[in-house]
């Protein structure tokens, strides 16, 4: 019989496995930011696509009174043919990217500072015991600074990034749900390709809020405590609450209409 090939000359495929886990485990600190940057930024722009009309009416309402008051006399009357339909969308237009393109700025920036932390080693026990326990706030300890310590950046920054990261989360499940159903229609059926479609999208939208989701809102949360804690008194009150003001009306609109939960079970 022909001798078998040992084993350190092909390894088992649980050690491949292993080893591609690793490799891909070293660009961890790359795309995990990256990951809940893209996650936030899905998220703000599900929600500002909801708030295209209301801005084009409101801008209709602005031109209106404008139209309403240069009309009263004849020397400014020709100013009411100034502002026309096509004008007033591309402005609701403008208004719309640049609220979003702020949201983006206020909520997925932060997560670009995401860092996990690592097991420390037992040679630099040493150095740990030099230096002092460095300080990891945990999720307790961030609860209880915003209950004994509350700041509007404190508690509305990390709302704001929950409804919005669901908002992401349920887009990506719609796309994907949408994209399944029209690929196995034709070939297992309505019925097959609906149920397989919502299962997919389901399990889409928990991995993508049990492995990103979170982890958002926590590095939100992270960061609205560091530059709140740099403050004291009043100054730490109003820490961050003119971005509070840009994400409040986002989140609301990611929270009522940019996030059909109930979709994927009807």
């Amino acid at each position: 019989m022909p001798p078998r090939p040992s084993s350190a000359t092909s390894p088992s495929a649980p050690g491949v496995v292993s080893w591609v886990s690793r490799a891909l485990g070293a660009f961890r600190w790359a795309f995990m930011p990256l990951g809940l940057l893209a996650l936030v930024a899905v998220g703000v722009h599900a929600a500002a696509d909801t708030l295209d009309d209301r801005l084009l009416s409101w801008v209709d309402r602005a031109d209106a009174a404008f139209d309403g008051w240069v009309g009263q006399y004849d020397l400014t009357a020709p100013m009411v043919e100034w502002v026309s339909l096509e004008l007033r969308t591309r402005i609701a237009r403008v208004l719309a990217l640049t609220w979003e393109l702020a949201a983006d700025l206020v909520l997925a920036l932060p997560a670009l500072g995401y860092r996990e932390a690592s097991a420390a080693r037992p040679a630099e026990a040493w150095r740990a015991a030099m230096e002092g326990p460095k300080e990891q706030p945990s999720w307790r300890a961030l609860w209880l600074r915003c209950v004994r310590r509350p700041t509007p950046m404190r508690w509305l920054r990390p709302l704001a990034t929950a409804a919005v990261v669901v908002a992401g989360a349920c887009a990506v499940a719609r796309l994907l749900q949408g994209t399944v159903y029209l690929s196995w229609r034709e070939l297992m059926g309505d019925r097959v390709a609906d149920w397989g479609a919502r299962g997919l999208a389901l399990g889409a939208l928990v991995g993508v809020l049990s492995t990103l989701g979170w982890r958002a809102v926590l590095r939100n949360l992270q960061h609205a405590d560091t530059a709140c804690a740099q403050e004291t008194g009043r100054r730490a009150f109003t820490r961050g609450l003119l971005g509070c003001v840009v994400v409040v009306p986002l989140a609301v609109a990611a929270a009522l209409e940019a996030s059909p939960l109930w979709s994927f079970f009807r």
